[in-house]
């Protein structure tokens, strides 16, 4: 495993970084290495989605995955 250090880390940016750790169960260090990981994971792209929707034994076609996923997409949007 890598490690990392930073230096001149604001105090206000630290003192946010504790609480968001704080507020997630975390320490501090596993709630950076949380958002590291977040921040260089790569996009799901819809066009991986599409690609599986015709792979389901349903028996739906395509289309009607897509726009069940789209529904599904929307639901959680709100």
């Amino acid at each position: 495993m890598g490690q990392i250090l930073v230096r001149h880390l604001d105090d206000v940016t630290l003192q946010r970084l504790k609480q968001r750790a704080m507020t997630n169960n975390r320490s501090t260090e596993a709630e950076i290495r949380v958002i590291l990981n977040e921040a260089v994971k790569p996009p799901m792209s819809a066009r991986s989605l599409v690609s599986l929707a015709g792979s389901a034994p349903s028996g739906r076609s395509r289309k009607e995955i897509v726009d069940y996923v789209r529904a599904l997409r929307d639901e959680w949007d709100r």
